[in-house]
């Protein structure tokens, strides 16, 4: 069963972007993009949305491992956390990646599961610390 995971901020959104950014980052990913989606919408098509921001993350262990298994892997890549706002709520959330690939047929699951065992322990001591 894919992971999807979601929690509630207690602290404003420029905190939560800026916490989860900080711990995704000492648990062994490099944040590649971080990319508010409300701002390009308000610029591309002049409306106005709730805060939401994403959160691009790449493991070079992680993701070396999972194209080892299967080149087609990096098709999910990078992972990805978001940071939004509704009702007045900030939340995060996050889907694993890894888990994806076997569910949907582009890697073995056999030989994934080490893959998401490894990205899993780290995602999961990220997110005990949001």
């Amino acid at each position: 069963m894919v992971d999807f995971l979601k929690k509630k901020m207690n602290m404003n959104f420029d905190e939560a972007v800026a916490t989860v950014t900080k711990i995704v980052g000492e648990e062994g990913f490099n944040v590649m993009l971080i990319k508010s989606l409300d701002e390009m919408f308000k610029k591309k098509l002049g409306i106005e949305y709730p805060r939401y921001t994403i959160i691009l993350a790449c493991g070079p262990e992680f993701a070396k491992a999972a194209l080892d298994v299967s080149k087609d892997v990096g098709l999910l890549f990078p992972c990805s956390f978001a940071v939004y706002e509704d009702l007045g709520k900030i939340y995060v959330s996050h889907i694993s990646i890894m888990k994806i690939a076997p569910a949907i047929g582009l890697a073995p699951e056999s030989e994934m599961k080490p893959v998401i065992e490894m990205t899993g322990a780290a995602v999961h001591r990220a997110w005990e610390r949001f």
